[in-house]
């Protein structure tokens, strides 16, 4: 990887960090075990896109700010997919791994199909599928 090479690393505090290993690969995320641990582990989406999945006690070696509430929600990360059939199938397995489909309205805008989902520890997640050039075109 050339070391110009832009990345981002989402860190999330999970409970269980076993099950949250399982439901991040069941949706296609594949683990760097060369920065995981048994407190945290690497989540690799693209050559760019990492998400760490820390346990509570990892997480607060970084920071002593309280973590949300359960049931709230700072942020949503999206992820783009190939086609709808994609964002479809996130949803599913969000749902039959322990994680929660559709936490917001489907949208379906026929240029962008969006699907939101969350993480066993209610990380919001938005799936969508996008065909840029059949977006309505901006106003000047």
């Amino acid at each position: 990887m050339p070391p110009h090479l832009k990345q981002i690393f989402i860190s999330l505090p999970v409970q269980n960090l076993p099950a949250s290993i399982a439901f991040y690969q069941a949706l296609g995320f594949e683990l760097n075990p060369q920065f995981s641990d048994a407190e945290g582990a690497c989540m690799v989406w693209s050559e760019t896109i990492h998400t760490m999945l820390l346990s509570h006690s990892k997480w607060r070696s970084f920071t002593e700010l309280p973590l949300p509430p359960a049931g709230t929600a700072g942020h949503m990360l999206n992820l783009s997919l190939p086609s709808r059939e994609a964002v479809d199938a996130m949803n599913e397995v969000a749902r039959t791994q322990g994680g929660r489909a559709d936490v917001n309205p489907v949208q379906d805008l026929g240029f962008m199909y969006a699907r939101d989902l969350a993480d066993p520890d209610g990380h919001l997640w938005g799936a969508f599928w996008m065909n840029a050039e059949g977006a309505p075109a901006a106003e000047d």
